[in-house]
């Protein structure tokens, strides 16, 4: 009768063993199939700001080109004498004034 008693004990450790590796199993599953919707996130995540970063830069090179046009010496001299009515002094209204010995201005 010992012998019956031990295999059947024995049989309902094996069954116990067997429900805590199949729970342990469901859970390592879990936990990929969650680690893999994460790491798909932010990939995606960071393929998005790649992408902005590259219309940023766009953007960016655009920009600087703007300014090198809008700053050229001929523009800003257009500007100054269209909208501002501005001129160049003739060279009787220059002044040249000295400061410790260095003359400051020009012709």
């Amino acid at each position: 009768m010992q012998c019956c008693e031990w295999q059947r004990n024995w049989g309902a450790e094996v069954a116990r063993l067997n429900a805590l590796l199949l729970i342990l199993t469901i859970a390592c599953a879990l936990g990929v199939v969650t680690s893999q919707h994460k790491a798909r996130k932010l990939f995606v995540e960071l393929q998005n700001e790649k992408d902005r970063a590259q219309q940023m830069d766009v953007e960016w090179g655009k920009l600087q080109l703007e300014q090198s046009t809008l700053v050229t010496p001929g523009r800003v001299e257009s500007l100054a004498r269209q909208q501002l009515q501005m001129h160049l002094p003739q060279s009787e209204q220059i002044r040249y004034i000295r400061t410790s010995g260095v003359m400051v201005g020009q012709t």
